[in-house]
């Protein structure tokens, strides 16, 4: 299962279609919406990853790999393991936005220069809002304002840097040199709901293994409050699994977390995000994150095709 890229399917109900998603690191791509981003490369919707750092700062975390070769060429090596997960994922295209790791707070990453963290805001913007306007996507998917379960400087400033990107993309007057202004439509974040880790918890307990998810991890802040948007991966939940190990580096294939249960049980069918922008006026809660998007089928006058500035015609 997921042998190669996103099959491409013609469909009315993709075409003209563009998702464009921002991680971090190299690997976050395949813990967070892979299974969203595969399902709608395999309807024919345009898939664009773009990744802000390189990943120079992440520990070797399969002992397999911590090797003194892997050690001094890692930049390399999860240049590699992206590229490789980004095909199964379905992306395709994957764009470096040319930031190093920041590390975490204290480390000497954070204090590079060349760090994300580091970088002149309104530089790392322009970058974001240039690929905004090449890729014309009208859904953008990036990381929630609230992340006190993992306040990664990489994580926080991929939310500040998404958010400025997505409004000043359909200015004109905002960095003029950064192509034809385009307005996406709408902005997700994505989010890893309580609701996912519990139903995940209960099913490792029904299947009378040893849950990864204590007490602490569920007890951890929660955004459930806000979820808008559940995406039904029942037909596309396992390429998560196959989309992390390809990251053979960061993710150890014996890790509980990610692979306790069996490849065939689906513990929470869904991938759950909030709706953070939106120019259409989309009634929540809602299951497709190209609601009010879709192209009609002909002779049906529900949808109209898309304008421009990825707002929908009336």
């Amino acid at each position: 299962m997921w042998p190669g890229p996103a099959t491409n399917v013609t469909s009315v109900s993709g075409s003209g279609l563009c998702l464009l998603c921002v991680h971090a690191h190299p690997d976050d791509e395949s813990s967070k919406g892979s299974p969203t981003v595969r399902r709608y490369a395999d309807e024919g919707v345009r898939c664009v990853l773009v990744c802000c750092t390189g990943g120079e700062a992440g520990d070797i975390l399969n002992p397999a790999m911590d090797r003194p070769e892997v050690r001094r060429r890692l930049p390399e090596v999860r240049r590699q393991e992206l590229a490789r997960a980004a095909e199964i994922i379905g992306y395709d295209e994957v764009v470096h936005l040319g930031y190093r790791d920041s590390g975490m707070p204290g480390t000497e990453a954070n204090a590079d220069p060349r760090c994300f963290a580091r970088a002149p805001e309104d530089e790392a913007v322009g970058r974001l809002v240039a690929e905004i306007r090449r890729a014309r996507p009208q859904v953008v998917v990036t990381y929630a304002d609230d992340q006190q379960g993992y306040p990664h400087p990489d994580h926080l400033r991929v939310h500040d840097v998404s958010v400025r990107a997505f409004d000043a993309a359909g200015d004109p007057e905002a960095h003029p040199g950064a192509g034809p202004a385009w307005q996406p439509s709408k902005l997700y974040y994505s989010v890893w709901s309580r609701r996912r880790a519990t139903a995940t918890h209960e099913k490792y307990l029904e299947l009378g293994l040893d849950s990864p998810f204590t007490d602490e991890w569920l007890d951890r802040p929660s955004l459930d409050d806000r979820l808008t948007t559940h995406v039904d991966i029942t037909a596309t939940h396992d390429v998560r699994r196959h989309a992390l190990l390809a990251h053979a580096t960061q993710i150890n294939p014996e890790s509980p977390f990610w692979f306790g249960l069996p490849p065939d049980v689906v513990a929470y069918p869904y991938d759950d995000f909030i709706l953070a922008r939106d120019r259409l006026g989309c009634p929540v809660p809602e299951g497709d994150l190209f609601a009010g998007l879709r192209l009609a089928a002909p002779g049906d006058p529900g949808e109209a095709e898309p304008v421009a500035d990825g707002r929908r015609a009336r």
